[in-house]
């Protein structure tokens, strides 16, 4: 499965690092991060990054194989 996770604002480098399993892309003021997700628990996981390190996400889906 592949999922993409766009966040509010530009992430600093710092930020990005935890997030090693993910590329990311800026734009129009959000930072969008894609990439392979194995299962339920690691998205679950990933979102629960976004959530300790104060990001506001945005919008989350699913992605085409």
């Amino acid at each position: 499965m592949r999922y993409e996770i766009r966040v509010e604002g530009h992430l600093s480098e710092t930020l990005a690092k935890a997030f090693p399993e993910l590329s990311r892309v800026e734009m129009a003021g959000q930072t969008v991060l894609y990439g392979p997700v194995v299962d339920e628990a690691h998205l679950y996981g990933l979102l629960a990054r976004c959530q300790s390190l104060g990001l506001r996400v945005v919008e989350m889906r699913r992605l085409p194989e």
